[in-house]
């Protein structure tokens, strides 16, 4: 599992954008049950609803040794309770580059969202892998 939400959370990570303020009264037309997948998104068989261990402590879940296999030496780690949810990073040593993983409890959508973005050209890089653990990532 902590493969899984890594990956994804790293798929995340490219996932960057402006807000753009819009007025009116928001609708949905059906139950985000009803309406997952979307845009092209696998759908989830078995999705992990109980993630409050990994949130408890986000950092260690994922061990160094498979941050290090990314990017190279961890130089420190780094936590934020951002809007979205909790999120740790991994400063790698030289320099400036980072991996993040972040939980996003408040995103309803799931993977479907990410392929949103994508359809509106508004992902860096997208690039759907092989499931892990048996989920789609």
């Amino acid at each position: 599992m902590k493969r899984f939400l890594f990956l994804a959370a790293a798929i995340s990570l490219v996932a960057g954008g402006c807000g753009t303020q819009v007025t009116g009264t928001a609708t949905t037309s059906a139950p985000p049950s009803t309406r997952l997948p979307s845009d092209g998104a696998p759908a989830v068989a078995e999705p992990i609803i109980d993630t409050a261990a990994i949130e408890a402590d986000l950092c260690s879940d994922i061990s160094t040794a498979e941050i290090e296999a990314i990017g190279g030496k961890v130089k420190r780690t780094m936590t934020d309770d951002g809007a979205m949810g909790k999120s740790c990073g991994w400063i790698f040593e030289p320099g400036p580059s980072s991996v993040t993983a972040s939980l996003t409890p408040g995103n309803k959508d799931g993977l479907s969202s990410l392929y949103a973005k994508h359809a509106q050209s508004g992902l860096s890089t997208f690039k759907p892998i092989d499931s892990i653990e048996g989920h789609p990532a």
